[in-house]
């Protein structure tokens, strides 16, 4: 009989624990025991998502630690600052965890602290961490009782820029990440004018400039692959769009290579990587839409030295719960893909 595992969800009436729900509603090795939502406790999922009315699932309920501790995986998609609080008695109970906040991400919590304007409680479990991006760190995530799942932004440009720093093939200090996202990377219950309808369609803003909080995130992996200190331009932008990141990378190469090499280099890298696919192209978010792709292209320009890199995901699945879910395959053991092979929704 194939091994199937208890799984909980806290905080899953938001758009990354909606998502999680659809994936793993259909996930082969995966029965979903504790959905918690404080907003729909005691309300059946399709209160929150119309379109799993047809899903046999159980109804939202509020969280309880005894119920949620019998889990043997627990996926948290609340707010930044939660996790912390709850994540040591989940471990504590012997439940893995796979943390789609930022509270595991960044390694020092003096930095977590500047970033996000919060005292880090667990430093040890900070150290202790895995960051999930598996392209990258497989073995540790497999091996991991908790994971800090990546952010939408720096799974991005990590893809798009792990092959160059890994080669050593362009210069530190002139890496620029220009990313643009759909609104759903705002989160369900963000409000405010900057997000009515009128405000957002038909135009597009850069936001947070120089002080987006996934900047150190971004230097933070980076910096370990390239094996020494990277110092990052972040330009986040919002565009009219639900879902979807572009991400266009920049950095002045050591010496000249062809976009052939650097194609070869590429797919190298990600010869064994399932879910990133190197194109000849140049790639768009509608390439992506709904799947846990990341697409690459590149271009060289001779004229200026630089490569411009271009990496596209969806920003709700390989951005976060389809990233969770990878993670979670390979925590026990499961094919990486389970439950991920469906492809892009196009048109």
């Amino acid at each position: 009989m194939t091994k199937r595992i208890n799984v909980g969800i806290v905080g899953a009436s938001g758009y990354a624990g909606g998502e999680l729900l659809r994936i793993l509603a259909d996930h082969p090795q995966v029965r979903i025991t504790v959905i918690t939502s404080d907003t729909y406790a005691g309300q059946p999922v399709a209160s929150s998502f119309p379109g799993l009315a047809r899903k046999r699932l159980a109804a939202f309920t509020a969280y309880d630690q005894s119920k949620i501790s019998q889990c043997d995986l627990v996926f948290l998609a609340r707010d930044s600052g939660v996790a912390m609080k709850v994540a040591p008695q989940l471990l504590n109970a012997g439940v893995k965890v796979i943390d789609l906040s930022a509270d595991f991400r960044l390694r020092d919590v003096n930095t977590y602290h500047q970033w996000y304007g919060i005292h880090h409680s667990e430093p040890d479990l900070c150290q202790e961490a895995v960051y999930g991006l598996p392209e990258l760190f497989a073995s540790r995530i497999s091996s991991a009782r908790l994971v800090a799942n990546p952010g939408c932004y720096p799974t991005g440009a990590i893809l798009a820029l792990a092959p160059l720093l890994s080669h050593h093939l362009v210069e530190s200090k002139t890496i620029i990440v220009d990313a643009k996202s759909g609104f759903s990377g705002a989160g369900r219950s963000k409000f405010g004018q900057d997000y009515h309808f009128a405000e957002v369609n038909e135009s597009t803003a850069a936001y947070k400039v120089a002080v987006h909080r996934h900047t150190p995130e971004i230097e933070q992996i980076c910096s370990e692959v390239a094996g020494r200190e990277l110092v990052v331009s972040f330009t986040p932008h919002l565009i009219p769009i639900t879902r979807g990141i572009l991400s266009t990378c920049y950095a002045t190469l050591l010496r000249p290579h062809s976009d052939e090499e650097l194609q070869q280099i590429y797919s190298r890298f990600y010869d064994e990587a399932p879910f990133v696919r190197v194109v000849s192209n140049l790639p768009a978010t509608k390439h992506v839409a709904g799947s846990n792709d990341c697409h690459i292209g590149l271009k060289t320009d001779l004229r200026t030295g630089r490569v411009v890199v271009i990496s596209v995901i969806d920003n709700m699945v390989k951005g976060a719960a389809g990233q969770a879910v990878q993670n979670m395959n390979l925590m026990y053991g499961f094919g990486e893909t389970a439950g991920l092979e469906s492809g892009s929704i196009f048109p």
